[in-house]
């Protein structure tokens, strides 16, 4: 019986990512390869400062790269237009959103602008899948208030459940946790999982929230000052990588529980 071919949604060669002005320019990190399969949860982890952000705009083609390449199901990302780009991928910032008298569900249905004509007109087929998306993100009681009366942990589903209504196969998410405390961290980080699981999207997200993404993510991407470590976590593991994240005096991890824990004196 033959193997199945893993269908690779996204990889990049040789990548080199940083800022580029007409007097300089700034190599954040370099030398990225990375291959990530269909229907993975994938957590993008970083001290401060290292380029977890700089990386994810740089795939979503925010920014350009120094060097190199990324594809997206196999096509070069700088010949993709905006048009076919924002109906591949979907982008979830940090950002705080703009006064404005928007409903959640009116907020939700942005993701729908890459498919609707000239006049914004919603069709059934957009209406099915803006509510199709605030269902699954289980915010259904909140679609008719509006965006700024919400809490930090209920706008972050809604920014999601925008992100699912658009479409995409590839969603980004930069720190959607930043803001939110340990209860809220862990519903995000689960809703997540189980979108993937029930949808077949691969999401990537950024975080510094190691122990719950150990628990919860199919795959890893880890950027040190050393090199960069790819693989699931008992790959990483096996390779000390996640001892590259925290200064050891401080803080050490346990292979045996899988989780970071504090150093007593």
């Amino acid at each position: 019986m033959k193997q199945q071919q893993k269908h690779i949604v996204l990889q990049t060669e040789n990548l080199s990512i940083g800022y580029k002005s007409k007097k300089q320019e700034t190599l954040i990190a370099s030398d990225i390869d990375l291959t990530i399969e269909k229907g993975k949860f994938v957590a993008l982890l970083g001290k401060n400062g290292i380029g977890k952000s700089t990386l994810l705009r740089t795939i979503s083609k925010v920014q350009k790269p120094l060097n190199g390449t990324v594809k997206i199901n196999h096509k070069e990302l700088s010949t993709y237009t905006n048009q076919e780009l924002s109906t591949t991928l979907s982008l979830v910032l940090t950002e705080r959103l703009p006064l404005s008298q928007l409903t959640v569900f009116e907020l939700v249905a942005l993701g729908r602008q890459p498919y609707t004509n000239w006049i914004d007109k919603l069709t059934q087929e957009h209406l099915k899948k803006i509510l199709w998306a605030i269902e699954q993100t289980e915010i259904s009681h909140l679609k008719d208030k509006r965006f700024y009366e919400l809490s930090d942990g209920q706008l972050q589903r809604v920014l999601i459940a925008r992100a699912l209504a658009q479409d995409t196969e590839i969603i980004i998410l930069d720190e959607p946790t930043a803001h939110l405390d340990i209860h809220h961290t862990f519903k995000v980080f689960s809703l997540l999982k189980k979108l993937v699981e029930n949808t077949g999207k691969t999401i990537i997200i950024s975080t510094h929230e190691v122990n719950i993404a150990i628990q919860l993510a199919d795959e890893f991407i880890l950027l040190s000052e050393k090199q960069l470590y790819t693989g699931n976590s008992q790959e990483l593991i096996a390779k000390n990588a996640f001892d590259e994240l925290f200064p050891k005096e401080l803080i050490s991890f346990n292979k045996t529980l899988e989780q970071f824990v504090i150093k007593k004196n």
